[in-house]
């Protein structure tokens, strides 16, 4: 038989050939080395008694396939074909992937083979296509955050914020099956790896925010976008009733901070912002042990994160300056992600972010280049995000609030910084700021009175409250900066508590 009449043939009437022919080993064969192998046959001549035994074998094939089992021979030809289409999908899609890591747990969720998509489709038919429960009493249960990726899949992070090697990978079948959400905590057993799987496999979810998760009825939960913003109306005391700092107890009467306060620590370097976010922590902590506190530290000193872990019991996320701008944006997109799923469900969640300059720029380096440039070297697309992040700051009047106190850095001799803090100062509702000259002349807490303030701070503050903050900063104001935060300090530091000493002012002067 010739070899054309061969290759016009498919691949199932090759193989129906090479059964008539009693061939070995023709079923793993693509088809040019079937048709050599077909040639060859007949004691090794391709012409002869071999090329009628192939014509023989060739007219049988075909009589069979006339006489009834065409249907049959059409269907494995087509099922053959499909495998091979999607095998060579298989094999472009792990070709495009850009990582190998995607690529292990892509193939490991729906595209990891037709054997183990046969063994599925078999445990599918067994149960009504429903979830096959198995025994998870024995298998290790872990907790992390749920990182998702654009793909659909995720990972648990069980080691902090950022990807580590113990965490776990959740397929996009889990994911939609219960609903779960970037930022979610979430804990269940896991499947330990097999062959060249990198990450282990979560099985099921047992909890989602510590709560129990019955997956006949898995309830609706609100999404943050559509809760209700409103302007702040509880406050978080900051004064200590065992002694606090003297910068705590100004701030609680110059510009005191609410429940979904959105507030800026406006400082040049070294004039102690971040002594002041960390008294910050301290006081909410103490005063409102409720308050889930998370403080975020972008591109910050190493040693500054393990102060912030040793004097604070909140969650502290760090990406310190040795690390890639990459960890800085991911880390403090799956934190604000993180707050937004307790705020959902009705919680109070405090970030303190140091800083906020230092996150824009990370941004400015990660972020693709739109080709608009502001002044400063600054991409206009690369203020978005940490725009976003710093918006997200509100109270719920559904219940719940998210408040973020950042620091922004000024006064740095950097085009770039002065443009980062122009995007932010009016998009705050609550600003500290510190002076430099205040700061060379080492006076301690170095706030400028006059500069800072709250917004809509009558809702904060009782009506004679008020009445005394207002009198205390007109009488602060006709003096010069540096004697005036003096003596309100020596008055502040004689007196026992901010309400004594807005007595004071209520009944004299201060002089």
């Amino acid at each position: 038989m010739d070899r054309t009449v061969l290759e016009r043939k498919a691949l199932s009437e090759l193989k129906e050939i090479a059964s008539t022919l009693e061939l070995h080993g023709y079923q793993r064969l693509k088809k040019s080395e079937l048709i050599d192998l077909i040639m060859s046959s007949g004691n090794g001549e391709p012409t002869g008694n071999g090329a009628s035994a192939v014509r023989a074998a060739a007219d049988a094939a075909t009589e069979r396939r006339d006489t009834g089992a065409g249907d049959g021979g059409r269907a494995d030809e087509e099922s053959a074909d499909d495998r091979d289409d999607r095998d060579d999908r298989d094999d472009r899609d792990s070709d495009d992937a850009p990582e190998r890591e995607r690529t292990r747990e892509r193939n490991r969720d729906g595209g990891g083979g037709r054997r183990n998509k046969r063994s599925r489709n078999r445990k599918g038919r067994g149960d009504g296509g429903q979830h096959q429960s198995e025994d998870t009493s024995e298998l290790e249960v872990r907790q992390g955050v749920l990182d998702l990726l654009p793909e659909g899949y995720g990972f648990l992070r069980t080691t902090g914020y950022l990807a580590g090697p113990k965490d776990v990978y959740v397929s996009q079948s889990l994911v939609r099956r219960y609903g779960l959400r970037r930022g979610d905590l979430v804990s269940g057993p896991i499947r330990q790896t097999k062959g060249g799987d990198k990450f282990p496999a979560l099985v099921k979810v047992d909890t989602i925010e510590g709560d129990e998760l019955d997956e006949r009825n898995i309830p609706r939960r609100r999404e943050f976008k559509e809760l209700t913003p409103y302007f702040p109306r509880e406050r978080f005391r900051l004064e200590k009733q065992d002694g606090s700092p003297v910068a705590m107890r100004i701030v609680d009467m110059i510009a005191p901070v609410g429940k979904g306060q959105r507030g800026l620590i406006v400082s040049p370097p070294k004039a102690g912002k971040t002594t002041i976010l960390k008294q910050l922590a301290q006081a909410i902590e103490t005063n409102n042990p409720e308050t889930h506190l998370m403080v975020l530290l972008v591109d910050e000193r190493p040693e500054e994160v393990t102060d912030f872990e040793r004097s604070t019991t909140g969650e502290v996320i760090s990406s310190t300056f040795d690390r890639p701008a990459d960890d800085h944006t991911a880390v403090a997109e799956l934190t604000i992600e993180r707050a937004k799923r307790l705020v959902e469900r009705g919680r109070d969640v405090v970030i303190l972010l140091d800083s906020i300059t230092r996150l824009a720029r990370a941004y400015n380096l990660a972020a693709p280049a739109s080709g608009r440039i502001l002044s400063g070297g600054v991409d206009s697309a690369a203020l978005y995000p940490p725009k976003r992040f710093f918006g997200a700051a509100r109270n719920i009047e559904e219940g719940g609030s998210l408040t973020i106190i950042a620091t922004a850095l000024v006064e740095t001799g950097s085009k770039m910084d002065e443009v980062i803090f122009e995007e932010f100062k009016g998009t705050g509702n609550m600003e500290l700021r510190l002076s430099r000259g205040l700061e060379q002349k080492r006076i301690f807490p170095a706030v400028d009175i006059e500069a800072s303030g709250t917004r809509k701070e009558e809702l904060l503050l009782a009506p004679d409250e008020l009445e005394a903050v207002w009198k205390l900063r007109r009488v602060l104001a006709s003096m010069d900066g540096g004697a005036s935060l003096e003596l309100l300090i020596d008055k502040l530091r004689a007196t026992k508590s901010n309400n004594q000493f807005l007595q004071l002012i209520h009944k004299s002067s201060l002089s």
